[in-house]
């Protein structure tokens, strides 16, 4: 894998830290990564989503859903080992930790375990001051008696 310095792109630019450390997170990715546990993310509306993880032999108790400097962090920690003697042991219930890290303005609104999944709502919520706004599109007269209307009120 190519090896990117980004060290100029912080030293001319203000303002994109974020970009920039998440290109830089992408390029030094490992894909050795664990895959476990297995995700989806599905897209639930224009501004929503849903992270279902598969956390099979897991009680609420053992889960944790957590959001941080703008990271989603999910882990699991079994509780006590139990006796039993396995003959085949195929369901995993290995503690984990899973990172998403998150968009600006995204939260999470709610989890719930369920038939050993876990589902985890986001939301996008833009501030007023960010969301889009029609202009009105004046006559060239109106501007122009707005602009003196606006002088004579700064002369009285």
């Amino acid at each position: 894998m190519r090896n990117f310095d980004l060290a100029p792109l912080y030293r001319a630019t203000v303002g994109f830290d974020q970009i920039a450390d998440l290109m830089d997170r992408v390029f030094t990715n490992d894909d050795s990564k664990e895959t476990y546990p297995p995700y989806n993310i599905e897209k639930t509306d224009e501004d929503a989503w849903r992270i279902t993880i598969a956390v099979a032999g897991f009680c609420d108790a053992e889960l944790s859903v957590e959001v941080r400097d703008g990271s989603l962090i999910v882990t699991a920690q079994k509780s006590a080992e139990d006796d039993k003697v396995y003959l085949h042991r195929g369901i995993a219930t290995r503690a984990f930790e899973r990172r998403f890290h998150m968009a600006e303005h995204v939260r999470v609104v709610g989890a719930a375990h369920k038939d050993g999944m876990l589902h985890i709502d986001l939301l996008r919520e833009l501030p007023e001051a960010l969301k889009p706004r029609q202009i009105e599109i004046a006559s060239d007269q109106t501007v122009n008696a707005k602009a003196v209307e606006a002088k004579t009120k700064k002369v009285n």
